[in-house]
């Protein structure tokens, strides 16, 4: 996946087979259109030439909401019905798919209360690479701040990933997030 910013918006594109990919964009502005938001990314423009457009442009709002709840005694909420994050994580499906396990331990072991506490603790590192990832969005110099950081030393963006992903712990990620930040102010 790339990902792309531009004055007033992020353009994401994702292979989604040998022959077809995925050109996304996230604005702010809900009157910003592909097209009109492509001309401030000629590079992609060049790759995308001759190529054809395959389905028609969707759209939909993402935000990041979290709920109190997400249990009574007969209704229990999975998936973004239970509280979203960003899509600029991309963590969606796999949110739910870890909720899905957990749910369905509770519902053997008759203990919703767990589902409660595991969901929250799922959702932790996904809304925090949100908030990460939007504040490099709304700030134009903390973002080329973080970008130099990320070119000077790869192996910080590499833990920055891993950790995005599930595969560092959240110490690991305090102590990679004291380096950028580190890395950030004398870039």
């Amino acid at each position: 996946m790339e990902l792309h910013w531009g004055p007033h918006c992020q353009i994401y594109v994702t292979p989604i087979a040998h022959d077809e990919v995925c050109v996304a964009l996230m604005s702010a502005d809900p009157h910003l259109r592909l097209d009109a938001a492509l001309t401030a990314f000629p590079e992609i423009v060049a790759r995308l030439n001759g190529a054809d457009q395959t389905s028609p442009e969707r759209g939909a709002i993402s935000a990041t909401r979290r709920l109190n709840r997400v249990y009574t005694e007969r209704v229990v909420l999975i998936g973004d019905a239970s509280g979203a994050v960003d899509a600029i994580t991309g963590e969606g499906l796999c949110l739910s798919f870890q909720q899905a396990e957990v749910l369905a331990e509770c519902f053997k072991s008759g203990n919703l209360g767990r589902y409660q506490q595991v969901h929250r603790k799922l959702a932790r590192r996904p809304a925090l690479m949100a908030r990460f990832m939007l504040t490099l969005d709304w700030k134009t110099s903390f973002r080329r701040r973080v970008m130099r950081a990320f070119g000077s030393d790869p192996r910080l963006f590499s833990r920055m990933l891993a950790m995005h992903v599930g595969a560092l712990s959240p110490a690991d990620f305090a102590a990679d997030g004291l380096a950028l930040g580190w890395r950030a102010l004398i870039a």
